[in-house]
């Protein structure tokens, strides 16, 4: 079961994670944290965590379980799907002390999943593991834990993939700041990808067609599911149907624009009048 296993992570997760290192105590070597999701079949989605405060020394470590659980209880009654499925800590590696921690977790949840994020980014990227526990010994004596890879997909929602898309804006503007597109904008952006995509895969077909490239059965019926999921529409009629969506979407953009201005307008003449 563990070694099926797929961990899914979403951005706001490594965020959160990053965002705990950097605002960790001097002496601290790493974070943990208590990772929130849900449980699917075969998977485990974590959707949300916060850091758990901990003492941790080449002896014993020590956490503060009744801020965890007070935490978590805050965190229910903001989103009361979300449950306990794991812990992580900022690390690369799994040390003696996550077994103890990794207990801990075992009783607040059912097959806890670990994930460790290497914050230092000595590879050049941000680095991630996910591990299960297996108990292992002989029946009678002393049992260990064995730490199990499982497979990390990262995912997300569209809000997500959008917020992710503005931040990385960031990285080529000198300032570090970006501001969110305008409606007409990201229409327009979106159009401009979708036209690249669609003369890429013409020249593809093309290539395929005269020869100059073999042909590829998987990406056949790719092509074929895209075709034929889309439904035949006349010329005329999409024509009339996008400029029917363009015309409603100026319409929305306008009053919006028109609401800002009568606002904004209020508020000098509220000022002027006090």
């Amino acid at each position: 079961m563990a070694t099926h296993l797929v961990c899914r992570v979403h951005p706001v997760v490594l965020f959160s994670i990053v965002d705990s290192y950097e605002r960790r105590n001097e002496d601290s070597k790493r974070v943990i944290g208590t990772l929130l999701g849900s449980y699917d079949k075969g998977a485990v989605e974590v959707t949300n965590c916060f850091a758990v405060p901990h003492n941790e020394s080449d002896d014993e470590v020590a956490i503060d379980i009744e801020y965890a659980r007070n935490m978590y209880e805050l965190y229910r009654k903001v989103n009361a799907s979300e449950v306990i499925v794991g812990w992580y800590s900022t690390s690369g590696d799994v040390s003696s002390h996550s077994v103890l921690i990794h207990e801990y977790y075992s009783r607040e949840a059912k097959n806890p999943v670990h994930l460790t994020v290497d914050t230092t980014v000595k590879t050049g990227k941000l680095g991630m593991k996910a591990y299960v526990s297996t108990p292992m010994g002989v029946p009678g004596r002393t049992v260990g834990t064995m730490f199990t890879p499982v497979t990390i997909d990262i995912v997300r929602y569209e809000p997500e993939q959008i917020g992710v898309n503005v931040l990385q804006q960031g990285k080529t503007v000198n300032k570090r700041s970006v501001s969110m597109s305008s409606d007409l904008a990201l229409v327009e952006s979106s159009t401009k990808k979708l036209k690249e995509i669609i003369v890429l895969v013409l020249s593809y077909v093309d290539d395929v067609l005269s020869g100059k490239l073999p042909a590829d059965s998987k990406t056949g019926r790719m092509l074929m599911n895209i075709v034929t999921s889309i439904p035949h529409t006349d010329t005329e009629d999409f024509e009339s149907m996008l400029n029917s969506n363009m015309k409603d979407l100026l319409m929305v953009v306008y009053l919006t624009n028109l609401t800002r201005t009568q606002l904004a307008l209020n508020e000098k003449l509220s000022q002027l009048s006090s």
